[in-house]
């Protein structure tokens, strides 16, 4: 049931905000040099290696990691990244890997290749079993502010508490999370 609401919730989207995409597209064009997708290698279910797309935020040449892990993330910013991160419209592409079958509306976060420490402590969890999310129990509940093991704990709630009943409430929450703009440290 999961997937077919995954697959029907994505491509209605797609469709329907493809208007949105095709700008805000546009605007990072415009505005910074570099392509307009930036396509990050993320740890998926059985901690299978995938590329995830978002709209670029940062600036050509920013090192690929954690954003609390640069010495200035705001620095590393493209003129309208940090309104795109905001909003989480920088996150609309990952729509494809939903489609594809390598993520779900609702899961974990997918961590990125070099998040070693992460993802161990999720493999330990159990949690790495789970296609990764979009948004998240975690996600709702600190997104960029909590540790590791905040994230993880949360993650591990997440695997047991798991049902299109709880999903539906977590993605109610980011949306209010989102044009709250919430949890976002950079």
């Amino acid at each position: 049931m999961k997937r077919i609401f995954d697959l029907t919730a994505a491509l209605a989207l797609a469709v329907l905000l493809s208007p949105v995409m095709a700008l805000v597209a546009l605007i990072v064009k415009i505005t910074s040099p570099g392509p307009v997708l930036y396509w990050s290698d993320r740890v998926g279910k059985d901690t299978v290696l995938f590329s995830m797309p978002k709209f670029r935020t940062m600036k050509v040449g920013t090192p690929a990691v954690a954003t609390h892990l640069l010495a200035d993330a705001k620095a590393s910013l493209t003129p309208v990244g940090g309104f795109l991160r905001k909003s989480s419209l920088d996150e609309l592409p990952q729509l494809w890997p939903i489609i594809r079958g390598q993520m779900s509306f609702v899961g974990p976060r997918p961590a990125l290749f070099n998040q070693k420490d992460l993802v161990e402590l999720r493999s330990r969890a159990g949690v790495n079993a789970l296609l990764p999310g979009l948004t998240g129990w975690a996600q709702i509940n600190g997104r960029d502010e909590l540790t590791l093991t905040e994230k993880v704990r949360f993650d591990e709630e997440y695997v047991s508490r798991q049902s299109l009943r709880f999903d539906v409430a977590i993605l109610a929450r980011t949306a209010l999370r989102v044009l709250k703009r919430d949890g976002v440290a950079h």
